[in-house]
């Protein structure tokens, strides 16, 4: 062979190898028997080519092909390949589901009542399932969206409450109050184990002590001592009873007027005396060192 024909033959086999491992990449088996067929959707919602066709959970094709139906506006015509062994039901229908990535595939609904199949490049009718990322765009969003000026003021609200120095003050007397409680926890922790124990057991002494002065009073014979009380009572009205009466000793020198005034006399008498004595005390003391007296 000639080197030109040697390069020839092995670009050409080198482009085989790049097709072939391109599809076998894409997921396409080139050497497995496959049927075509059509599903017509009026909105694809971003499916591209090589993405996967499902039937109950399965993967059983790839799309092949999506192009524009000029002669139906509105509608877009996806062709898929499928296992030749695979026979689609007629009835059934291609659900375009959106997952939660966003990718989009086809699923296969398939009517297993049907006795009747489609043949190879028959059109088989799709419908749109937005998927939980369709349910979200069409229902959360717009509340999301409804949301967001609420957001915004709470967010601004709390960046001015975050900023205001009151909430630092706030803050700080917390921690202030918290420091106290601990030292009052403490404290009364210290009163529980030791003060009131000690309080309990002088509570007890104390009760002890009344217990047996209340036994004590028990044996105390109370009629006898009312009746002294009330004897030594009946004695001292009778005592005073004499003291106001004039038949007496007693009674005459708490009662008679003129026993005072002779007494009031006698020491105004008395003090008379005294004042003469110590004025004129030779009236009544002689003295003479020769024994003489004076006249």
């Amino acid at each position: 062979m000639r080197k030109e024909v040697k390069i020839g033959l092995a670009g050409i086999g080198a482009l085989l190898v790049l097709f072939f491992g391109i599809n076998y990449l894409k997921g396409v088996n080139m050497l497995k028997p496959e049927s075509y067929y059509y599903v017509e959707f009026t909105d694809i919602n971003g499916l591209a080519n090589s993405s996967p066709v499902f039937a109950n959970g399965l993967k059983v094709g790839l799309v092949r092909d999506i192009q524009y139906n000029y002669q139906k506006p509105g509608h877009v015509v996806v062709g898929i390949d499928m296992d030749e062994k695979m026979r689609i039901p007629k009835g059934s229908y291609a659900d375009l589901v959106t997952e939660m990535l966003g990718t989009v595939k086809i699923n296969l609904v398939l009517d297993f009542n049907s006795t009747t199949y489609y043949a190879a490049g028959d059109t088989i009718q799709g419908r749109a399932n937005p998927g939980i990322m369709g349910v979200a765009e069409k229902e959360l969003l717009p509340k999301v969206e409804q949301m967001m000026p609420k957001l915004d003021s709470i967010l601004s609200s709390l960046n001015q409450l975050l900023a205001d120095p009151a909430l630092k003050n706030t803050l700080h007397n917390a921690e202030q109050l918290t420091a106290s409680l601990n030292a009052t926890s403490k404290q009364l922790n210290t009163l529980m184990s030791k003060d009131v124990p000690a309080l309990t057991g002088n509570i007890t002494t104390i009760t002890e002590d009344l217990k047996q002065i209340s036994g004590n009073l028990k044996n105390i014979d109370y009629a006898s001592t009312f009746i002294k009380v009330d004897s030594t009572l009946q004695n001292v009205r009778l005592l005073t009873d004499k003291l106001n009466r004039k038949d007496n000793s007693l009674g005459l020198l708490l009662n008679d007027s003129s026993l005072y005034n002779n007494l009031s006399a006698t020491a105004g008498n008395a003090a008379s005396l005294l004042e003469d004595l110590q004025a004129h005390p030779k009236r009544y003391v002689h003295f003479s060192l020769f024994g003489k007296k004076d006249k």
